[in-house]
């Protein structure tokens, strides 16, 4: 129950295609046998995943052509022969892998995670382009209705320009996972400002988003005070009642999630598999 990475097929992730095979032990020689390693890799691990993520933000734009195959090949080639290819080269090849990835992931009704808005770390991030993501991303919503796309950490500090795309696109879902602790102030008033704008049910509330589970539990408390404050903030403005403050807690909080990640269906499939099973 975790997530496929978009990045580990790319042109911006190194060299996967040198190890990586499909089902019959076969390393990729060209690009339609590519496919055939990436086909396998959804196929295994597929039917337990929840979603598909690529944190392709950190290093390049969100602009991703659809690059036919036979564009694409040529890039392809030479990353395999380990030839150096120009930026726009291996800009073709990740924004073909991205798209395949994507129509992988929308057969089998798995969301599309996006990193999007502020950086891990600190002295490296290029705001510039980081502004341009609502822009990059509304292309993505447009270009493929039928795919859900969850949009990682609201784009803080873009985060208006963000609200802007759940309520106007049927398939944009906002995650406020990591940015209580980003900005906890902002946090608050972006809930508010989202249920008075777009839909309650495209509104992840939290992840915790750290490598140790620990701090996750401070993050959490973080969150649900948070929470509780900005739907306090409504009712007390009479955008809302308290009743239907009430009602939001769940879904905010997992009802949402549960529903877009098909968690339900998911822990039947893995309980259905003795050695996935999670009380094994």
């Amino acid at each position: 129950m975790q997530d496929l990475s978009i990045v580990s097929f790319g042109g911006y992730s190194g060299s996967n295609w040198t190890w990586m095979t499909d089902g019959d032990g076969r390393k990729a020689t060209d690009l339609a046998s590519y496919h055939r390693v990436i086909d396998h890799w959804f196929a295994k691990y597929g039917p337990y995943a929840v979603a598909v993520k690529s944190q392709t933000a950190y290093s390049r734009r969100l602009d991703f052509e659809d690059v036919p195959a036979e564009r694409a090949e040529a890039s392809f080639r030479k990353l395999l022969a380990k030839e150096p290819v120009t930026d726009a080269e291996r800009k073709a090849f990740d924004d073909h892998i991205f798209w395949y990835c994507v129509r992988r992931a929308t057969e089998r009704q798995l969301p599309v995670k996006l990193h999007t808005g502020y950086y891990a770390g600190q002295n490296a991030m290029p705001l510039g382009r980081v502004s341009l993501n609502p822009a990059d991303v509304s292309d993505l919503l447009r270009r493929s209705p039928e795919t859900t796309f969850v949009l990682m950490h609201i784009g803080y500090p873009y985060q208006e320009a963000m609200i802007a795309l759940a309520k106007h696109y049927h398939n944009a879902v906002l995650d406020l996972c990591w940015t209580w602790i980003i900005n906890p102030v902002a946090s608050e008033r972006f809930v508010q400002d989202f249920l008075a704008a777009a839909p309650a049910n495209k509104l992840l509330t939290f992840g915790g988003d750290y490598i140790p589970v620990e701090p996750v539990v401070g993050h959490a408390a973080i969150a649900r005070q948070g929470l509780a404050r900005a739907l306090e903030g409504l009712v007390s403005s009479g955008v809302i009642t308290a009743n239907e403050a009430l009602d939001l807690v769940e879904p905010l909080m997992r009802g949402n999630a549960r529903r877009i990640f098909r968690l339900d269906e998911k822990e039947r499939t893995l309980a259905a598999v003795p050695w996935l099973s999670p009380s094994n």
